[in-house]
C-alpha cells in the first residue's frame, strides 16, 4: 500500500486569525510539507492542478521538479493534472522530463477538472469535456509508447512524425491513474488500458463511489488485465488528529465551517459520518481507514488531504509529525496483513520497469 497526501493549493483565510498567507508563502508552505512527508515515511505527495483563486498550483511540474531536488524517496505525483485543456503534447513532454530529473519518481492522476471557466482560457469548450478527455489520452499514450507519431483527431492539429521528447526514462512511461467522481467514461478508458482508477471519494457517500470503482474493476477484467480484484485502485481521505478526540473536534471545527468547498454546508458531524474524513484521535483514523476495503476492495494506493482550509503550515507539519508516529506504523503492518498476496503490489517505476525487462 502506498500511503501518502495530496494538496489542492488553495489560498484560504484562517479564520481563527483572519489572516492568509500570501501567494509566495503557501507555494513555500506546499514544498515544505512536500519535504516533511517524505522525513515522516509518507510514499506519495501529489499536487493539484488549478488556473483560478484562490488556487495556486498551475504548473505541477515546476513545482514537482523543485521538490525532487530536494527529496530522495518519495513519490511525487498529481492529484489532478488537466487532460481536457492541456495539451497531450505538452503533458508528454512535461513528465517526462520530470520523470529524468526525479530518477523515475512520478507519475500522475488525469482528470478532466470541475472548473468550467478554465475551458475556454484555454481556447476549449466545456460541453467537449467527455471528448476532450478520450482523444486526448489515446494520442498521449501513443506519444509515450511510440518514437515516431502520425496522427489526426478532432480537437487538435494533426502530427506528422513527431517524436515527443525526451523519451520516457528506460523506455517506461509515467503511470497514470484516471481520477474521476462521477464519470463512467474515465473508468472505461482507465480499464481499457490498464491503467490504475483513482476515487477521490471525499465529498459524497460511499455508495457512489462503490458504483464507479465496481464498473472499473468489471472492465479492467474484461479487457483481459487480470481478475477485478487486480484491477489498480487509488482512494482519497481527509484527516486532523490529536492525540484526544474533542481537542481535534474543537480544533478543527472553525476550519471546517468555513473551507470552501463545504464550509457552511453539512455539519462536521454529518461530514464525517458520510465520507471519510476523519477527526479525532490516531486510533479513529486508523480504524475509519481500515474499513475502506470492505467496502471498495483491496486497493494500493491512500492519499489524504491535509493542508487545506486555512490551516497554519505549523498545525499541517504537526499533523504529518502525529500520523508519522501514531498511524503510519499500524496502517503499513495492518494493510500488509489484510491483502491476499493475489492482489498486484502499487505501480512503482522499478517494478514496471523489472516487469519489461522480464517480458523483453
Amino acid at each position: 500500500m502506498q500511503i501518502g497526501i495530496f494538496s489542492v493549493g488553495d489560498v484560504t483565510v484562517d479564520p481563527t486569525t483572519g489572516t492568509a498567507p500570501t501567494e509566495h508563502e503557501r507555494i513555500k508552505a506546499m514544498v515544505t510539507i512536500a519535504k516533511h512527508a517524505e522525513d515522516v515515511g509518507m510514499d506519495v505527495f501529489a499536487t493539484g492542478e488549478h488556473h483560478n483563486r484562490p488556487f495556486v498550483p498551475s504548473s505541477p511540474t515546476t513545482m514537482l521538479g523543485y521538490v525532487a531536488a530536494q527529496t530522495s524517496r518519495i513519490i511525487l505525483s498529481t492529484s489532478t493534472t488537466l487532460i481536457t485543456t492541456n495539451d497531450p503534447v505538452k503533458i508528454a513532454e512535461d513528465y517526462a522530463m520530470l520523470q529524468h530529473l526525479a530518477d523515475g519518481r512520478v507519475d500522475l492522476i488525469l482528470g478532466r477538472g470541475n472548473t468550467a471557466p478554465v475551458y475556454p482560457w484555454f481556447g476549449k469548450n466545456p460541453q467537449d469535456s467527455v471528448d476532450l478527455t478520450v482523444e486526448n489520452y489515446h494520442l498521449l499514450r501513443r506519444l509515450w509508447d511510440e518514437d515516431v507519431v502520425t496522427w489526426e483527431g478532432k480537437h487538435r492539429t494533426p502530427l506528422n512524425n513527431f517524436t515527443s521528447t525526451p523519451r520516457p526514462l528506460d523506455g517506461v512511461a509515467p503511470f497514470v491513474w484516471h481520477g474521476s467522481i462521477r464519470t463512467p467514461q474515465v473508468a472505461e478508458i482507465a480499464a481499457y488500458y490498464g491503467d490504475g482508477y483513482f476515487a477521490n471519494n471525499i465529498f459524497w457517500p460511499k455508495e457512489h463511489y462503490q458504483q464507479l470503482i465496481s464498473l472499473y474493476r468489471e472492465r479492467y477484467a474484461h479487457y483481459g488485465h487480470g481478475t477485478s480484484e487486480q484491477a489498480i485502485v487509488g482512494l482519497g481521505g481527509q484527516f486532523f488528529i490529536r492525540p484526544n478526540s474533542q481537542d481535534a473536534v474543537n480544533e478543527f471545527r472553525p476550519y471546517f465551517d468555513n473551507a470552501p468547498v463545504y464550509g457552511h454546508g453539512p455539519s462536521l458531524e454529518d461530514f464525517t459520518s458520510q465520507t471519510p474524513l476523519t477527526v479525532g484521535s490516531p486510533q479513529e483514523l486508523i480504524d475509519k481507514t481500515l474499513t475502506f476495503r470492505e467496502f471498495f476492495g483491496d486497493y494500493q494506493r491512500q492519499l489524504f488531504l491535509v493542508d487545506h482550509a486555512g490551516l497554519p503550515l505549523k498545525t499541517v507539519l504537526e499533523q504529518l509529525d502525529l500520523f508519522g508516529s501514531d498511524v503510519l506504523p499500524t496502517l503499513r503492518k495492518e494493510f500488509a496483513e489484510r491483502t491476499p498476496a493475489s492482489v498486484p503490489a502499487p505501480p512503482t517505476f522499478e517494478n514496471r520497469k523489472a516487469a519489461v525487462s522480464a517480458n523483453a
